[in-house]
């Protein structure tokens, strides 16, 4: 039987992994502001509520966009409206004091001490988180806007003992007394908030009530997600669920950034989380919502002006290296938002390839750096630098010491390089061998860079041998990630091999001429191939009955891509139904037997006089008949919503329960019974 021969070099499907932790994040370029404008698109010249126009503006402002004339007209008489009714809820009242601050609209001289006023009675009244935040954060925005107007809160520590007794032992927070659980997001929120009673307060807080909630933070921060590459975001774990980890952590970062910028707070976060959780925001990309799109600029922009440290972001224009073209390795070095960096080098400490992670191909080598273009960039390789993957390992350091208490980097940054250049292809030949003894009967030299009119022929009886070789430009040898062996039949019918056991079946018996054509590609290959290497003319035993027959070929080679016919189903017609009134008489033979139960224990005299009278004995009779009416109870609600695993849970522990009270009970009846008897 015909099949493939040795292969001087194997060419083998070579899935080669690089190091899971590598990443490449980008800071906020042109594209998010190309993405903007698409996102964030008014309607007739303004946005379905204050929030929306609040969430577009702000994110165009922190981009660079200016379209405030193009929404000013609509959106001010919208705020003008707002801020000058009585009626407004405080939610409204915040968020068109927040587009007023950017749209600097023209308010009457009564808009400002009525809303003012109107906001402190919102601080006054308020139960809700969710209160607290628009009044005291409306307040602040106030005073902010309206510089005229004394704006404070003389009950500050009462306000903020109020908002902290929302506050949970694991750092996170309550969106009111009533509702025990807990929120991440509405921690974000209750920062916010406390920050702005801070800055309203009239004197100094007590330093215990500061302490305290920076023990909360910090207690946040235990819970804060890491992915394998460094980034560090923020999620809930059961409540508001329609809250995700882009608003989630966001929310964090606002209300975390506000806090800080409190004078007499001192919070200070670890650098690595503040790095991480800019990384986690550049590696979203451009979401495609609105409301995730505000979210991460606004984040990005709350880490970038904060009295932490402003993360610096190493970024890579490309990470694909050309050997062929000696291109350089060029590094940027940036804030989130794309701001140039103060004066710092760039090292290139280690060049780990993916085939020995053991040792580096580079050392210690720092990047040049060029002011005009602000790039660091390495213009020349060590000569043992081949094609291939690899992991570099970045190390960033400022030149001034002054500048680390204001920016922070990673440790180290680990970014995956594919090393590309061009492969030599040498040797390469196909030959016939005879099966028995493996003797070439014919052999013909390729050369695979360009079509070929090689012409063979064969039978079952012998085998089929293509040989090649593959070598790096520092001549090593190469595996490419692909290599296919096609046959062609001259009705059409297409093979690709990547084994050649099981021809004869895999051909369809089917005798006559071949096309031969082989592809070999990888992504480290600059000139991958697809070459034509001639035909062979093959003699095939004949086919038996139950052979596989080949399948017809469409007359339109690429027919088979085209739109499939189209599947039309009719669904099966409903059963008719019975009627109403007989549905209502089988309701009513159902039940009956429940009453004739009731009326068959009225007849038998039952009553409760065995019912236990003295308290300890009472009380576990009562749990037995109530733990057995909340069994029935359970069943019922695993009829109506409960899946089966939550009930069983729950059964497990009424059944403990049961267990208990019942052996109780029936112990405090059988002493009661025998007390009876001995008297």
């Amino acid at each position: 039987m015909m099949a493939g021969g040795n292969v001087r070099f194997l060419v083998l499907i070579l899935a080669v992994a690089i190091c899971g932790a590598a990443s490449v994040f980008q800071p906020i370029s042109d594209s998010h502001r190309s993405a903007a404008l698409d996102v964030f698109v008014p309607v007739d010249g303004s946005y379905k509520s204050l929030e929306e126009a609040y969430e577009a503006l702000k994110t165009l402002e922190i981009l660079g966009i200016d379209k405030k004339s193009d929404l000013s007209s609509k959106t001010c008489e919208n705020v003008v409206k707002v801020l000058q009714s009585s009626s407004s809820t405080l939610k409204d009242a915040f968020y068109a004091l927040n587009v007023n601050g950017i749209l600097k609209c023209k308010i009457g001289e009564a808009g400002p001490k009525d809303i003012v006023s109107q906001l402190q009675a919102g601080v006054k009244d308020a139960k809700l988180l969710l209160d607290f935040y628009y009044s005291v954060r409306g307040l602040v925005l106030a005073k902010e806007q309206f510089p005229g107007t004394h704006i404070s809160l003389g009950d500050a520590e009462a306000i903020f003992r109020s908002i902290k007794s929302l506050s949970q032992s694991d750092g996170r927070w309550r969106y009111s007394s009533n509702n025990p659980e807990s929120s991440t997001f509405a921690a974000g929120l209750a920062y916010e908030t406390l920050a702005g009673v801070i800055s309203l307060a009239p004197s100094e807080f007590d330093p215990s009530l500061i302490q305290s909630v920076k023990t909360g933070i910090l207690k946040l921060s235990d819970s804060i997600q890491k992915y394998d590459d460094g980034t560090f975001y923020f999620d809930e774990k059961s409540v508001d669920a329609s809250q995700g980890p882009i608003s989630t952590t966001a929310s964090v970062i606002r209300g975390l950034t506000s806090f800080a910028a409190s004078e007499s707070t001192g919070l200070n976060l670890p650098g690595d989380k503040i790095v991480g959780l800019a990384k986690f925001f550049l590696g979203v990309g451009i979401p495609g919502d609105a409301k995730d799109f505000f979210n991460q600029i606004d984040a990005l922009a709350c880490l970038e002006d904060n009295k932490f440290s402003v993360p610096l972001i190493l970024s890579l224009p490309s990470t694909v290296i050309s050997l062929t073209k000696k291109e350089p390795l060029k590094v940027k070095v940036s804030t989130v938002l794309g701001s140039k960096a103060p004066a710092l080098s760039v090292k290139l400490t280690q060049a780990l390839s993916s085939k020995s992670v053991d040792s580096s191909v580079i050392n210690n080598q720092e990047l040049k750096f060029d002011a005009d273009s602000a790039t660091y960039f390495l213009d020349s390789f060590p000569k043992n630098f081949d094609i291939g993957k690899y992991t570099f390992v970045f190390k960033i350091v400022l030149d001034e010491s002054a500048h680390e208490k204001v920016y922070i980097t990673e440790a180290q940054t680990k970014v995956p390089i594919a090393a590309t250049g061009a492969i030599s292809i040498e040797n390469a030949e196909i030959a016939v061998l005879d099966s028995d003894i493996g003797s070439v009967e014919s052999q013909k030299k390729l050369d695979l860079t360009k079509d070929g009119a090689v012409s063979l022929s064969a039978n079952h009886l012998q085998k089929l041998r293509l040989s090649f070789q593959l070598t790096t430009p520092l001549g090593n040898a190469f595996k490419p990630h692909q290599a296919f062996f096609k046959l062609k039949h001259e009705s059409q019918v297409e093979h690709i091999f990547l084994d050649f056991l099981g021809l004869v079946e895999k051909l369809y018996y089917l005798s006559g001429k071949y096309e031969i054509q082989l592809t070999i590609g990888d992504a480290s290959m600059e000139n991958s191939l697809l070459s034509n290497i001639g035909h062979i003319e093959l003699d095939l035993p004949e086919r038996p009955e139950k052979a596989t027959r080949p399948p017809l070929q469409s007359t339109e080679p690429y027919s088979r891509y085209g739109p499939k016919a189209e599947i039309s189903h009719i669904f099966r017609i409903p059963e008719k139904l019975p009627a109403k009134q007989l549905s209502l008489v089988f309701l009513g033979v159902i039940v009956l037997p429940f009453i004739g139960f009731l009326i068959g224990l009225t007849r038998l005299g039952v009553n409760i006089k065995s019912f236990p009278s003295s308290t300890g004995s009472a009380i576990s009779a009562l749990l037995f008949h109530c733990g057995i009416g909340a069994v029935l109870l359970l069943y019922v609600l695993f009829w109506l919503k409960l899946d089966l695993f939550t009930t069983l849970k729950a059964l497990s522990l009424l059944g403990v329960f049961l267990l208990f009270v019942g052996h109780r009970t029936l112990s405090q009846l059988a002493s009661a019974s025998n007390k009876l008897k001995s008297a």
